[in-house]
């Protein structure tokens, strides 16, 4: 229990191992996953490490089966997971593997080339069989006029002059015989016929015919498998040299050039032939496919299986990388942060390694003392996983620093609440991350790629207790959807009849005379809802509650800082920096907390003294402003400008010893080591060089001189931070700059809190409108029309709620808790500068190489 206010006890160990045996005991602990192992070969480069050549052919068997996975993924056969997590496979069974792998891509790959050469050939022959479809027009065409009639010109525009020109050609080889024309066919991508078209016109000098069609379905491409849209086209020209610069465009185009016969029986043969293949392709195309779905279907069984091996056999080869080898090569030694608590587990966790080895010789692990700072391991479950995340994002607590996790299950939700405090909007949030909680298994087993998503479900449980604390905080401010419940009726009453109140709106209730003098059970009672008056009471309410909140929490952070002390066994810095610190939060902000508390009892509509009337009630930062500034009450009229006897004399006294407690905080440490260090004759520099000298201790500490022994729970090993190697000069700077940031910064953190208030107010007051601008337009109608309006009505108001209110301004009060959380509450005893515990563990390196994989 006590880990979960402090992080685990930690200690370093080194461990030896049999080489038969490290590989099966690294695996046993990476299936634990309580083990950090450092690394003992830092200057050896990757490439020269013991265990290189088992990591490289991992790799290999990862592209494997990347590549098997992306053919499975493009023919969407669903790959099975069972669940199963299966441990890492023994070394001699990475050549099984190896060759399963081995065999399937080659098989694969084969089948992918065959289908890729067949599909190639059926296009092949399916643009044939366009050119032949779509020519026989042309020469249909051809057979009822002259040639130099039908074919469509490279260029409209210069249409007779092309005609007249191959005219007198025509005239000039035969008369006037007919034209015997050359032509080539062929079938271009669709987009590219306007260039295609103005290149043979500008390259022949308009001397040729272009017909073209287009196909109305597309052809599969069979290097991408992507369809694409195609045109058929035929060129009609004269003479050798204009028949190679035309196949030399087409080239260039890349346009697929078909032979085509010229007689019409030749071109129905060769139709027939062509639909002949093509039936036969698709006989041998489906025989194909169906052969490389079953090798993807068998292969899909077993490939989330196959990755987790892989995956766990190269991690384990890694890890085994760090490790250093001793003089004989028969022993392997590593390094490694295990928590204290878990030495048991570990120990038989390399037990059963050792006997699934075969290995005779058990494995040593022994505790080794070291000055290094150990890292910070706060152990966490699923519901505790959320908070200390948002804890550790500020930064990781220190080595057995104190964790205020565990403290902010309870305010971080409850801050939140108190900004956006609203029955309805709660429960909203609280329905939807109780269905996140309920749903929980096979809401997590869907292991969806979407971000928003899983940041929702990975704080299931905070946004679960957000939503129950602002249900609670709704009750209280009596708000739902910017409504109130009057469950109890009110304890006002009003002494005017209803016409009064209709002719004056404005009208003035004596409390004295309207109000019971019996609170309403539950938060604010519901009269509130339609006073005029409603904005200022709830805000001088929720003002001193912000303000009460704050000083409260900044009070706790404060003693969390003394429990650190009294743990690290810095008795010095309880006297010199908690005391004072203490003193000055409670002398001035505590002290104006007691007084909103006594104005609230002492001050009453009842009251028989007319010095305790509410309206003689002082105001508490006209009274707070006064004390500091040593500046007299004034009385106004019969009113006392004080709420009880003496208070002026203790309020200047409180604020003399609030300011004596600065230059307590700024110069007593530092005076007091500069002291000590006079009395021990050696100067702070030379002190600091001669237990360099002596042992060479990274973390001398300046106060063991000064401080009586520590207690008995400090820990074995010197948390950093210290001031060991500063000189005096940085000491005095060190300490004017937290003095200056405590004082400074306990007046603006208790300002700080008010934004507890101005959300609050800035929720209701937009729930207020959203209600009286959308919701209530439908409620002004009447009839049918009315129940229309209605419906359409709350569908936008609905929309709106839940996007404006709950999202968005759900959002704002989060961030300004967090605010709330890492600067005026865990600035008064965190520092947040150590670093993780960083375990091997399968579990965690399968879980990042699925979202990497993912994305």
């Amino acid at each position: 229990m006590g880990s979960l206010f402090r992080s685990e006890e930690m200690t370093l160990c080194q461990l030896f191992l049999q080489s038969e045996a490290a590989y099966a005991c690294v695996s046993e602990l990476g299936e634990l996953g309580l083990v950090q192992f450092r690394d003992l070969n830092p200057d050896v480069n990757a490439f020269q490490r013991k265990f290189v050549n088992e990591v490289r052919r991992c790799d290999e068997m990862e592209r494997k089966l990347r590549y098997l996975e992306k053919e499975i993924k493009k023919d969407n056969i669903p790959m099975t997971d069972t669940g199963e997590n299966p441990e890492a496979p023994q070394p001699r069974e990475m050549i099984d593997l190896e060759a399963t792998f081995e065999k399937l891509e080659n098989e694969l790959r084969e089948v992918n080339m065959n289908a890729e050469s067949l599909k190639r050939n059926f296009l092949e022959l399916t643009e044939v069989k366009h050119i032949l479809r779509k020519t026989q027009v042309f020469f249909d065409e051809a057979a009822q006029g002259s040639l130099v009639s039908y074919p469509q010109m490279a260029d409209p525009s210069r249409e007779e002059e092309q005609v007249q020109l191959l005219g007198e050609e025509g005239m000039r080889a035969g008369g006037q015989a007919a034209l015997k024309l050359g032509f080539v066919a062929g079938v271009i991508l669709r987009e590219r016929i306007p260039a295609f078209e103005r290149m043979l016109w500008r390259a022949c000098r308009g001397n040729v015919f272009l017909r073209q069609a287009e196909i109305e379905t597309p052809l599969e491409d069979p290097a991408t498998g992507d369809e694409v849209y195609k045109s058929v086209f035929i060129i009609f020209f004269q003479g050798d040299q204009l028949k190679t610069r035309v196949r030399k465009i087409c080239e260039g185009f890349r346009a697929s050039l078909y032979p085509c016969r010229e007689t019409p029986a030749d071109r129905r043969e060769m139709a027939m032939s062509v639909m002949t293949r093509i039936e036969d392709l698709n006989t041998v195309l489906g025989q194909t496919q169906d052969h490389r779905h079953r090798v993807l279907v068998a292969a899909a069984k077993n490939i989330k299986s196959w990755f987790i091996k892989v995956r766990k056999i190269k991690a384990i080869y890694h890890t085994l990388n760090l490790f250093n080898l001793d003089v004989t090569q028969k022993c392997l030694i590593a390094e490694c942060w295990v928590p204290v608590l878990d030495m048991e587990s570990i120990q038989l966790a390399l037990r059963r390694g050792t006997e699934r080895s075969g290995s005779s010789v058990p494995p040593i692990l022994n505790r080794m003392d070291t000055f290094e700072e150990p890292p910070t391991y706060n152990r966490t479950n699923k519901f505790t996983k959320a908070f200390q995340a948002l804890v550790d994002a500020y930064g990781v607590a220190n080595y057995r620093e104190v964790n205020p996790a565990p403290y902010a299950i309870i305010t971080f939700p409850f801050l939140f609440a108190v900004m956006f405090g609203d029955l309805g909007h709660g429960l909203i949030m609280f329905l939807f991350a109780l269905y996140m909680v309920l749903k929980e298994k096979p809401l997590q087993a869907k292991k969806t790629d979407n971000e928003i998503w899983n940041i929702f479900f990975g704080g299931r449980y905070c946004l679960l207790l957000m939503g129950m604390f602002s249900m609670y905080t709704g009750i209280i401010y009596n708000d739902v959807f910017s409504k109130s419940l009057n469950v109890f009726g009110s304890h006002w009453s009003s002494v005017y009849d209803m016409n009064y109140l209709m002719r004056n709106k404005d009208a003035t209730i004596d409390p004295k005379d309207a109000y019971s003098s019996t609170p309403y059970p539950v938060g604010v009672d519901p009269v509130w809802q339609f006073a005029s008056n409603k904005i200022v009471f709830l805000n001088a309410f929720k003002m001193k509650v912000s303000i009460i909140l704050g000083v409260a929490q900044m009070l706790f952070g404060v003693i969390l800082s003394l429990w650190n002390y009294r743990y690290f066994g810095k008795r010095l810095d309880i006297y010199l920096l908690f005391i004072p610190q203490i003193i000055f939060l409670c002398f001035l902000f505590l002290y104006m907390v007691l007084l909103m508390f006594i104005k609230w009892v002492s001050y009453e509509a009842t009251a028989t003294d007319e010095r305790l009337l509410p309206t003689c009630a002082p105001s508490i930062l006209i009274t707070f402003i006064n004390m500091v500034l040593f500046k007299p009450a004034e009385p106004s009229g019969n009113c006392d400008p004080y709420m009880y006897g003496g208070q002026g004399g203790l309020q200047k006294l409180l604020v003399v010893v609030a300011l004596l407690c600065v230059p307590w905080m700024l110069l007593a440490k530092p005076l007091y080591i500069m002291r000590n260090q006079r009395k021990a004759h050696l100067p702070l520099n030379n002190h600091v060089n001669a237990v360099e000298e002596n042992g060479g201790a990274a973390h001398a500490d300046l106060e063991s001189g000064v401080q009586n022994a520590a207690p008995a729970q400090q820990p074995a090993h010197k948390p950093a931070g210290g001031h060991d190697e500063e000189d005096l000069q940085e000491i005095f700077i060190h300490s004017g700059i937290h003095t200056i940031e405590y004082v400074l910064g306990s007046v603006s953190h208790t300002a700080s809190y008010l934004r507890l208030w101005a959300l609050s107010l800035a929720h209701a007051q937009l729930s207020e409108v959203l209600w009286s601008m959308v919701m209530r337009m439908g409620l002004q109608r009447e009839g049918w029309f009315g129940g229309v309006a209605v419906f359409l009505m709350f569908a936008f108001w609905a929309v709106l709620t839940v996007s404006i209110l709950v999202l968005m301004e759900g959002l704002s009060a989060f961030l300004h808790t967090l605010r709330l959380h890492w600067v005026e509450f865990q600035s008064k005893f965190y520092s947040g500068a150590g670093y993780t515990f960083s375990p091997f563990a399968f579990e965690v390196i399968l879980e990042q190489a699925a979202s990497s994989n993912d994305d």
